[in-house]
């Protein structure tokens, strides 16, 4: 048994997506001109990129969406160090991808590998005739819990009162919002964002779990202050308030009061992990198995967060490969996955068999592998890359 190539390939097609409704503040908004860019606007064509490993008995594993810029990084450097090898040969395959490149500890080509990684353990799923989640030793649970992730709604008081109460209605009973000012818009913008803060927790009551995302859009001071005016709304936590390597930072705002700090969406491998939960500064580690080194790597996360005491909720890129992993881990170290549920619908878009919460929990299908299968119904064109 034998991979016999790894070729990686885009579908485009029609699809009618929405206006986002407000952004979210950023590392750039620092400088006022990128500050003021407005939300995301609709959308009538998209394109997906899908990484395929095949086996030379004519399986193969499939992953995606996946970003565009790896495809080189694939094609060039990962390819030929996995082409002619046993697919089942996993912890070889991952540490070879590993060691081959002194810069793949992080960015890009850890994400390569991590695209990689998840279509092995696709076509292993395929081979054996199971899922994932059988594979990886479970299922630990009837179904996977979920948050929902409310990226790009409306801050407009009557509009979150209504999505909040609209997402409760649909059986989830946490969910995340997103601020959208930052240091740069002084006391007025952190003004609106307690204000934000205040009104998801009224449409919510007390028995739904909140928590705010940043994306890595405030600094230390400001995130300092906003900890102790968020404090009254008991946020689930705070999620990447500074830059995701300013690990000391982390420590210094977990220190400071009663909020819990998530982080871990760009970070790296079990080694980048075992940092963050050696300085103290993180509740919450949402490693992401497209950017993190894989499904591989993030259950060798989940052992080390489970030594610590602390959580594992991926962050919700892909949905397949993090349900998988939650589905096949204890629910004491991974309780729930998030979905985005403005953005997975569209992520999903080509795919035949949509992985999406029923009543706030997400039950798991027998299918063999991670369950991506492409629906030629939806694709226009399709290009090899």
């Amino acid at each position: 048994m034998r991979i016999s190539a790894v070729r990686c390939f885009a579908v485009e097609g029609p699809v009618e997506i929405g206006a986002q409704e407000e952004r979210q503040v950023g590392m750039l908004d620092i400088y006022p001109h990128f500050a003021v860019r407005p939300a995301a606007g609709a959308r009538h064509r998209l394109e997906a990129t899908y990484v395929q490993v095949e086996e030379a008995g004519g399986a193969y594993g499939l992953f995606g969406p996946v970003f565009p810029e790896i495809v080189p990084l694939i094609r060039s450097k990962l390819a030929p160090l996995v082409v002619g090898q046993d697919p089942r040969a996993g912890e070889y395959l991952w540490d070879v991808m590993y060691r081959s490149d002194r810069h793949a500890r992080k960015g890009y080509l850890m994400m390569a590998i991590s695209a990689v990684d998840c279509a092995l353990w696709d076509l292993r799923g395929k081979l054996a005739g199971a899922p994932v989640w059988r594979l990886l030793g479970g299922p630990t649970r009837p179904a996977v819990p979920c948050y929902a992730s409310m990226l790009g709604s409306s801050h407009e008081p009557a509009r979150i009162a209504a999505r909040v109460r609209e997402v409760i209605d649909q059986g989830y009973r946490a969910q995340k919002w997103f601020f959208r000012y930052g240091p740069n818009d002084g006391l007025p913008g952190m003004e609106r964002n307690v204000a934000m803060a205040r009104a998801v927790r009224e449409a919510a009551g007390p028995e739904v779990d909140i928590m705010f995302d940043c994306w890595m859009g405030w600094d230390l001071a400001y995130a300092l202050r906003m900890i102790e005016r968020l404090e009254p709304f008991r946020p689930r936590w705070l999620e990447e308030a500074v830059p995701a390597d300013r690990i000391a930072e982390f420590a210094q705002m977990r220190g400071s009061g009663r909020v819990p700090i998530a982080t871990g969406e760009h970070e790296y491998t079990r080694w980048g992990f075992l940092q963050l939960l050696q300085t103290g500064g993180v509740d919450v580690l949402q490693a992401d198995p497209d950017w993190c080194g894989g499904i591989t790597e993030l259950v060798k996360i989940g052992t080390l967060a489970s030594a610590y005491g602390r959580h594992v909720i991926p962050h919700g890129h892909s949905t397949y490969a993090a349900a998988n992993v939650i589905a096949s881990q204890a629910p004491a170290t991974f309780p729930m996955a998030e979905y985005l549920v403005r953005h997975q619908p569209t992520a999903q878009h080509f795919h035949v068999h949509a992985l999406a919460p029923q009543g706030g929990a997400i039950l798991m299908p027998d299918l063999p592998g991670l369950g991506i299968e492409i629906d030629a119904a939806k694709v226009e064109t399709r290009r090899d890359l």
